[in-house]
């Protein structure tokens, strides 16, 4: 018994020795790489100038004269289909904080362009809860997803122009915006005229990005696939601004205190609902209830809601017909 526990306590002993000249072998640690070399990832599909991004240079026609909703009926025939398939399709952002995005703490859908979508699905079906189908998708996206008709309307901060009046429908305008930069808060810039040669976000096909890559100070485009691509950027450094509606500048600046929207209005938004260009009977029934939201308080208490705060008083844009 004796000499097993001698045997043990020498063995003991030799596997100390062995890990303690083990220890005083170990090679020396070798330098990471200096942190200046790191850099932050891109967000996906990056890319330049679009030239088509929303024709904003056609002025052929009026864009904001729409369908009068006289004679908008709920038995007409693309009402009537929306009804028997018990839910309105609706083509929004889910990226765009106080317009269309997702409520970290409900999952849910909200903002000004949400309530808009809700107030059309209520006047079909009496109630929207239930009777709605979101469809996020991109700014790149809302004319295919309309000539496809994989949606009955889109509902996405959507700039009514002559080039896009040739591919889909619009509603009557609905909001008015304007075009504005968003720059760190030490940044003196107040336009595109002071970011000569600087790198400048906005999204894909959007009538932003056709300003930026046309403006005479020739800053530098970068097109990404949502708004919050253009945010993430600004904030890792990898553009100096980010040029877009007022309304969609806002919400970043109230979510990334060290930011701020400069400068006063480049050009005038006049967003509108995107419907199918064959469905002339659902283009004056979503007149009729934009109508009701202009006179009912509906379009005032949603605007208070969302932007008044951050964008000051505001009334609802008289609609135009043709």
């Amino acid at each position: 018994m004796i000499r097993s526990r001698h045997l043990f306590r020498a063995a003991a002993l030799a596997v100390v020795a062995v890990l303690a000249s083990a220890c005083g072998s170990a090679p020396q640690p070798i330098d990471p790489a200096p942190v200046s070399d790191a850099a932050w990832p891109m967000p996906a599909d990056v890319g330049g100038p679009d030239a088509a991004a929303g024709g904003s240079t056609d002025n052929s026609c009026d864009p904001t004269a729409s369908l009068s909703p006289a004679g908008a009926s709920a038995g007409s025939p693309s009402v009537a289909k929306i009804k028997a398939r018990g839910k309105l399709i609706a083509g929004v952002d889910q990226t765009t904080y106080l317009f269309g995005f997702r409520n970290p703490k409900t999952g849910n859908l909200e903002g000004f362009d949400i309530d808009m979508v809700n107030q059309i699905a209520a006047a079909i079906f009496g109630s929207a809860a239930g009777h709605v189908q979101f469809r996020a998708i991109a700014s790149s996206q809302r004319e295919q997803v309309l000539k496809d008709h994989q949606v009955d309307i889109v509902v996405r901060t959507y700039s009514i122009t002559c080039a896009r009046l040739k591919d889909v429908a619009f509603s009557s305008v609905y909001y008015v915006a304007g075009q504005k930069i968003l720059v760190p808060k030490a940044s003196n810039a107040e336009s595109l005229s002071d970011l000569k040669g600087k790198r400048v976000c906005a999204t894909k096909q959007s009538t932003s990005l056709a300003k930026i890559a046309t403006d005479p100070a020739h800053p530098t485009a970068v097109s990404v696939d949502n708004w919050s691509d253009c945010l993430i950027m600004l904030q890792q450094h990898q553009v100096d601004a980010v040029s877009t509606d007022d309304t969609i500048l806002a919400g970043m600046a109230a979510q990334d205190p060290t930011v701020k929207v400069s400068g006063a209005p480049m050009t005038t938004e006049n967003y509108g609902i995107g419907i199918p260009k064959d469905q002339p009977d659902l283009v004056r029934y979503v007149n009729s209830v934009l109508e009701t939201t202009r006179t009912n308080g509906t379009w005032a208490a949603s605007y208070q809601k969302w932007v008044g705060a951050r964008l000051g008083p505001a009334t609802p844009p008289q609609p135009k017909y043709k």
